[in-house]
């Protein structure tokens, strides 16, 4: 095959998925001439798994995304048909959004922001090669045989390197969605000496909508008021579908025992490692075998297509098996299958191979971002693309990097647990991962990171000066509330004794009132004469500081000690394998990961207090000897 140049260009994203969008989006706004791979054009921003966006924790990272300046938000905002706040009945640190999405509507969406983009050039080509020299990236090579001279390279392949498709017995080569695998840069991102896993995911089966009797069923509902993902959506998404929510049972879990034998999962057939939080259904129904049922949701696929999404039904079982399970769930007797379910593995880089840029350690110029660092999800996928797309652009321009804390957000939370603890399995984010959540909720996401998107250069001016004056007024509504009285009156205490509060016996602040748990921000509204006109994300932001001062003040605290512990940079020259006051295991771990400070090497499994003891003093005596 002849080989030829194809130009020369700032940065090439491989893969077109959620995370190679951000990714591509972020470093061509920033004004790098940026390229755009993937093995099929059509399939640019695909739903390979569920035809959702957001999800417990995973809504969170959606709002952060939008608040660094990304894209997902604002497509979603564009093309998904059903919206859901989760958690409702919890506190406001768990409230996750969570919106069914048009699938097609959502590609083309997204295929015509990228399009359009300057500085981006799509193409469909599959890479087979990175280039580097003195251990520098220069290029990638195209299956076509175009050499394209870059200088950084974000590795966003998804589910798609050296890819597997399981279906009983059945194993072929093979992508998402009848796409083919990509065989060859498995082979030069391993020459280039970086360790890759195998790791496995899934997806249910597609079925026809006419085929389910809807009847036998429970309608879900979206919210009847919307609250869209994007901070910079000013008109409010409409709801258009329903999902329907249905339960395995005794039968349908004996379909599944009886033939466990045939599972890829249980026969050895399957190497890689799955995610632990979004089993299989066979898998459910070994390890939570004295469940009785199990949750079904019947999701559209969109508007403009019956097919619709087993939900929760996720499976490597043969497809005759699938059919006769799927048969035993109500509503579902006379079940027509569109696409079998399936099970897919493919490699993925260890993440401890990744700095907090997620720039590689070992390839000056190289990155990686979405489920090749191991995750799973579209949100996360987006989060970390959007990271390694503005840190690629950043270097170039010889500028700082942006580094997300744990502090931060979510995002922040991500990216350290991979690249200092690393993953054994798909990485799926959840609330209870962040030691900071009810700081760190998705609806404050604007006030954290927007001015560090600006920062970077992704957000606009009159961006951060609209966030800015936002929570200036939330300030100025806190602080009315905590001046404003109400007297102990009979209307006021018949308001408050409809809803089960307490009669007042004394005059009270306005303050004093919200912080009852039956009181919201907006029954005061009826004996508070001086109210201002504000929007709802004003009053919400209102009554969860005020509800929740003690805790958020508290945590607020141990955000800040964290920093200042965070602050204390560790420096990069460290011979970490002859400090002889540490243990073995902490040099070790130490050596491999190259924490950047001392928070971070606090974090690394098999590294404990007294290490960190002894690293600290070890510094400060180096550091007294060169000065």
């Amino acid at each position: 095959m002849q080989k030829f140049n194809a130009g020369s260009y700032d940065i090439a994203v491989i893969g077109a998925g959620h995370s190679g969008c951000e990714a591509a989006l972020a470093a061509a706004r920033l004004g790098l001439k940026t390229l755009c791979f993937t093995v099929n054009i059509d399939a640019v921003a695909n739903m390979p798994c569920n035809p959702a966006i957001g999800g417990t924790a995973k809504g969170h990272l959606v709002r952060e995304i939008d608040a660094l300046g990304g894209q997902m938000a604002i497509s979603a905002d564009n093309a998904c048909i059903q919206y859901r706040m989760l958690n409702r009945g919890k506190g406001p640190a768990v409230h996750s959004l969570r919106a069914q999405a048009d699938r097609d509507g959502y590609k083309r969406y997204m295929k015509k922001v990228l399009e359009t983009q300057e500085n981006l050039y799509l193409k469909q080509n599959e890479i087979i090669s990175i280039i580097t020299e003195d251990g520098k990236v220069t290029g990638v090579e195209a299956k076509t045989g175009a050499i394209y001279s870059v200088k950084a390279v974000i590795i966003a392949t998804g589910t798609f390197l050296k890819a597997k498709i399981i279906i009983g017995d059945l194993a072929y080569e093979g992508g998402p969605d009848g796409m083919f695998a990509t065989n060859s840069l498995t082979d030069s991102i391993k020459s280039l000496g970086i360790n890759l896993m195998r790791f496995k995911t899934g997806t249910p089966a597609r079925i026809n909508s006419k085929s389910v009797d809807y009847s036998k069923m429970q309608e879900q509902v979206g919210d009847e008021d919307i609250i869209p993902f994007s901070f910079t959506t000013k008109e409010k998404p409409n709801n258009q579908a329903s999902c329907f929510l249905t339960y395995t049972n005794e039968q349908t879990h004996n379909v599944i025992r009886e033939n466990l034998h045939r599972s890829p999962l249980y026969s050895g057939k399957i190497e890689g490692t799955g995610p632990r939080y979004c089993p299989s259904i066979e898998d459910k129904i070994v390890r939570f075998s004295e469940k009785p049922r199990h949750q079904i949701f019947i999701e559209p696929m969109g508007l403009d297509t019956e097919e619709v999404y087993v939900q929760g039904m996720s499976s490597s079982l043969p497809e005759d098996v699938q059919i006769m399970m799927m048969k035993t769930v109500a509503g579902l007797e006379n079940v027509e299958v569109m696409r079998p379910a399936y099970a897919i593995e493919y490699d993925c880089v260890d993440p401890l191979e990744l700095l907090p840029t997620l720039e590689t350690k070992k390839i000056s110029g190289l990155y990686g971002a979405g489920q090749f660092c191991g995750t799973s999800g579209y949100e996360e996928a987006g989060a970390l693309g959007l990271v390694a797309g503005i840190n690629a652009a950043l270097k170039i321009q010889e500028k700082e990097p942006l580094i997300v804390n744990r502090t931060d957000g979510y995002i922040g939370t991500l990216i350290d647990d991979l690249v200092t603890r690393g993953t054994e399995e798909p990485y799926r984010m959840m609330t209870s991962r962040s030691e900071y959540r009810l700081i760190l909720r998705q609806d404050n996401a604007d006030e954290r990171l927007v001015k560090l998107g600006h920062k970077a250069g992704l957000n606009s001016d009159e961006r951060l000066a609209e966030t800015i004056e936002k929570y200036e007024k939330v300030s100025e509504e806190i602080e009315r509330l905590f001046k404003a009285t109400v007297t102990n009156s009979e209307e006021i205490n018949n308001a408050l004794s409809s809803i089960n509060s307490t009669p007042l016996k004394s005059g009270a602040r306005l303050s004093e009132l919200i912080k009852r748990p039956e009181v919201s921000y907006n029954f005061t509204s009826q004996f508070d004469k001086n109210r201002p006109e504000l929007d709802f994300a004003i009053k919400e932001q209102v009554e969860i500081r005020i509800k929740y001062q003690g805790y958020i003040d508290r945590q607020t605290k141990d955000a800040e000690n964290f920093k200042k512990f965070e602050d204390k940079a560790l420096p990069s020259t460290i011979d970490y394998l002859n400090i002889g006051s540490l243990r073995i295991e902490a040099r070790q771990k130490l050596d491999k990961i190259r924490p950047l400070n001392f928070g971070q090497a606090s974090r690394i499994s098999g590294v404990n207090p007294a290490d960190i003891t002894a690293l600290m003093i070890y510094v400060a005596t180096e550091g007294k000897k060169n000065a």
